[in-house]
């Protein structure tokens, strides 16, 4: 009688997860080729940070992860391939395709991938930068490609950048194709889109289309003619068609015309803080996956939190993550204020100048240790400068 109550609560119990646990199939494409399926690749799921399922891609590049939790933001998948960089992105993740990155070599390059749900079935990438709007009419520019075009939902769409040119801005746009004409939809929103971005080794930011908005134009960010990443995360109506996508989103590329600041909330202050705090401890430890973790979480909270993206610059430069470090450098540049702003300025240029002249990119070095002294006189930088203008 006793084991008959024990098998009959672990056959509730097993009854109880069968109603619960939901399948969620997935699958994964290369970012860069059209419809390569990816094989073998890592997949797992966590929630409160705790890993709760794992499984690994077919043949086919397809895998259906079994879980007891909702398939909700509440959940984080990550996807790991080696020579890949890793994804990491919010549920929910039922039916999705993602498209995971090949590893980038070039310090200046960037990569862009887009994905989406079942629809809207077309949304198209733009970079927009001077004198090209790369898309799918014109998938080759200076210096930057469209890799893969997709018109019949999921995604991806990718586009690459070999190398920014410094001095010129660069804007990111989605456009929804399928309700070119029609300002008002909301497709694009409830599209589930999200935008990818990589540099070396790292997916550096993730955005996710803005929910409950009308529109068919999102603006995704822009970087500045000095590197400065700046997002811009917002939904508009245009009646246009692809190609004069460019003349909606070109203004932006003046550095002059101001951004809309993101509020952020002295709760989200406190707790970047307190990463940062963490990430500097790990840091001392030598634990540098781990401090940058901390320092990832700290921008994704405070997105202007200068001090962490210092930080996060100079752990991204021991770890030998060199052309994130520079991303990272760049980005605590443009948001160093206060009585220390040169300080922080000169050394920030200082850094991403000795990651150039490493690499054997010596005007690019040159270019700047001359910044760092424009804002901070110090012999070291003369010295520098001396000896890349006799190599």
């Amino acid at each position: 009688m006793r084991f008959f109550r024990v098998a009959s609560v672990l056959s509730l119990w097993a009854a109880a997860f069968s109603v619960q646990a939901e399948q969620l199939p997935i699958e994964v494409l290369s970012a860069v080729v059209k419809d390569q399926k990816i094989a073998d690749a890592e997949l797992l799921l966590q929630r409160n940070g705790a890993q709760n399922v794992v499984g690994r891609t077919n043949a086919q590049g397809q895998v259906s992860l079994t879980t007891e939790f909702a398939d909700d933001a509440g959940n984080l998948l990550i996807i790991k391939k080696p020579g890949y960089s890793n994804l990491v992105v919010k549920c929910p993740c039922k039916g999705m395709t993602y498209a995971i990155s090949p590893v980038m070599q070039n310090l200046d390059g960037l990569r862009v991938v887009l994905t989406w749900g079942a629809t809207p079935s077309d949304l198209d990438s733009h970079m927009i930068f001077p004198g090209n709007n790369i898309y799918f009419e014109n998938q080759h520019g200076d210096d930057a490609n469209l890799d893969v075009d997709d018109t019949t939902s999921y995604g991806p769409e990718t586009i690459t950048l070999e190398k920014k040119h410094f001095g010129e801005s660069y804007v990111y746009a989605v456009h929804d194709f399928s309700n070119g004409s029609e300002s008002g939809s909301r497709d694009l929103s409830n599209s589930q889109a999200k935008v990818f971005v990589y540099m070396g080794q790292s997916l550096v930011r993730t955005y996710y289309v803005p929910q409950n908005r009308s529109g068919n134009l999102w603006t995704v960010f822009r970087m500045t003619g000095n590197g400065d990443f700046q997002d811009i995360n917002s939904i508009t109506g245009a009646r246009v068609n692809a190609a004069n996508v460019l003349n909606e989103v070109s203004p932006l590329l003046d550095d002059s015309v101001a951004l809309t600041a993101v509020a952020v909330s002295a709760s989200a202050q406190a707790d970047a803080k307190g990463l940062n705090t963490k990430g500097e401890a790990a840091y001392k430890t030598g634990n540098l996956p781990l401090a940058i973790d901390f320092f990832r979480q700290a921008i994704d909270l405070n997105n202007s939190y200068g001090q962490a993206y210092g930080n996060l610059g100079l752990a991204y430069q021991k770890a030998g993550n060199t052309a994130e470090s520079i991303w990272a450098n760049r980005k605590a540049i443009a948001l160093a204020s206060g009585n220390s702003a040169a300080t922080v300025r000169a050394g920030s240029y200082y850094n991403i100048a000795r990651i150039y002249e490493a690499a054997g990119q010596f005007p690019d070095a040159l270019r700047h240790y001359q910044l760092a002294k424009t804002q901070k006189a110090n012999p070291v930088y003369d010295t520098a400068i001396e000896r890349v203008q006799n190599r």
